[in-house]
């Protein structure tokens, strides 16, 4: 069986074994439809296994059919499915009847090119699911800090200049409470050094070098309908900006509960230079299916940070592996 994903509906191919006829049906993407319609072809089956290829590595569906045991899934990457279709539909022509017969045709034929699913165990896919939403959440706070640093950029330049980071709690206190130049120089000295302090900034020449250039500081623009809209977004950024640390802060004691009670987390944890960041990320990205990699080059193909060789004639090009699991090559 093929399924050809989509975000209401999901088409799939059948074919039985020993016979060379198809049937075509659409499922629902509902947990209560896409249940029935297991249950269905469970009972028709008599409980038999029934592979599955999915143009989908990791998703909503992956995750939803890989609770049922009889269905085993062979996730097919789109990049495959893509490239079989300029071979086979010279026109460029795309409908999901046909993308699941091409899975279909993959799943029967190239089933060796195919590696079934086989999920960790569940302590370890906490720890996988946990830092990869950890990054997604780093990623996010990476892009509202450079949104920020744009709009300070335009009417508060100097703050970019003053702070080598602006995504810190720092930084967005301060926005928070003095969010203009005009603003931050009424403040009072001692009020400033205080503020600095609190906020784990204890350094007295630092803090002495900050306050005079506070003073020293000269105003952008004065256009105050420029000024008005930018503190309106400014002040929004700051607020994501601290959600986001708070959340990841979050997430990073639950990665280390998770990984404090992982019983493979003291062999990453020994490892030199592993802190509480890569040592709970290579746990997630070696899992603990031993037999997964047989050997180091395994593990580097996989990732994706050995290169890649192509030949042709007199002609060799060696390259970065551009299709890869991005997540995972990061972690090395």
């Amino acid at each position: 069986m093929a399924i050809d994903w989509a975000d209401q509906k999901h088409v799939w191919s059948l074919q039985e074994a020993n016979s060379s006829t198809r049937e075509r049906g659409e499922v629902e993407h509902m947990p209560e439809a896409v249940e029935a319609w297991v249950a269905q072809m469970s009972q028709r089956f008599a409980g038999r296994p029934i592979a599955v290829a999915v143009e989908q590595i990791r998703g909503a569906l992956v995750f939803m059919l890989s609770k049922y045991e009889q269905l085993h899934i062979f996730p097919v990457p789109p990049a495959m499915t893509a490239n079989l279709r300029k071979a086979f539909y010279s026109s460029g022509a795309k409908n999901d009847p046909s993308d699941a017969d091409l899975l279909l045709d993959l799943l029967q034929m190239h089933r060796e090119k195919l590696r079934r699913l086989s999920p960790d165990t569940e302590a370890t896919r906490r720890i996988q699911n946990l830092v990869e939403e950890r990054r997604k959440l780093v990623d996010e706070k990476t892009a509202q800090s450079n949104r920020l640093e744009a709009h300070l950029k335009i009417y508060f330049p100097q703050i970019p200049c003053w702070f080598e980071d602006i995504g810190t709690p720092l930084v967005c206190a301060l926005l928070e409470r003095w969010p203009t130049l005009e603003a931050l120089q009424k403040a009072e000295p001692d009020t400033l050094r205080k503020f600095f302090r609190k906020h784990h900034s204890r350094k007295e020449e630092l803090i002495k070098s900050r306050i005079k250039a506070i003073g020293e500081a000269k105003p952008a623009l004065k256009d105050r309908a420029v000024v008005e809209a930018k503190v309106a977004v400014v002040k929004v950024l700051v607020q994501l900006i601290q959600v986001l640390h708070e959340g990841i802060e979050g997430l990073g004691r639950q990665i280390q509960e998770a990984a404090e009670a992982h019983p493979d987390f003291f062999i990453f944890d020994s490892l030199p230079g592993a802190g509480a960041v890569m040592a709970p990320r290579l746990l997630a990205a070696f899992g603990s299916q031993r037999e997964r990699y047989q050997n180091a080059a395994e593990v580097q193909t996989s990732s994706g940070i050995a290169p890649v060789s192509e030949n042709s004639g007199k002609s060799s090009w060696v390259h970065f592996r551009f299709a890869c699991p991005k997540f995972l090559r990061q972690s090395f």
